[in-house]
């Protein structure tokens, strides 16, 4: 399988991701369908954000309530949820430790996939966890 851009290795996982909130499918389902298909290919990067997201839901979750004022993890808009799922998974437990730019990703995919003003609120509690938490991006934290 060849190599797939961060960019669209991440949308293709969100695809996954999303699909599967769907009818209770599994990932794996939908990776394995995507991937026989040769539509919205799922590969190692992808396959790595869905897993640890998955592996790590429980402690996801309870970060995305424990940032959320005023709101339940209910309310939130099925698009912007999987998103922030996913880019927690990537900043909490990826190997690139690069929060920043999978913010401005998350904040791509929620523009081309959510509702007009979501990609705000995705950014804004994205943010939240990223300070509250102290990380920052490898490159700039040793400079």
């Amino acid at each position: 399988m060849e190599k797939l851009t961060r960019r669209t290795a991440r949308e293709n996982a969100f695809l996954a991701a999303f699909a599967s909130t769907f009818d209770n499918a599994m990932p794996e389902d939908v990776i394995a369908l995507n991937n026989e298909l040769g539509e919205n290919r799922v590969d190692e990067f992808g396959r790595k954000l869905i897993d640890d997201y998955y592996e790590h839901s429980a402690e996801i979750n309870d970060m995305i309530r424990d940032h959320l004022k005023g709101w339940t993890i209910d309310r939130i808009p099925r698009v912007s949820l999987t998103v922030l799922r996913l880019a927690l998974s990537e900043i909490l437990y990826g190997d690139e430790k690069l929060p920043s730019v999978t913010i401005n990703e998350a904040v791509e995919l929620t523009k081309k996939f959510g509702g007009n003003e979501d990609y705000q609120f995705v950014n804004g509690l994205l943010g939240s966890v990223v300070r509250e938490l102290g990380l920052a991006d490898q490159d700039s934290a040793s400079e």
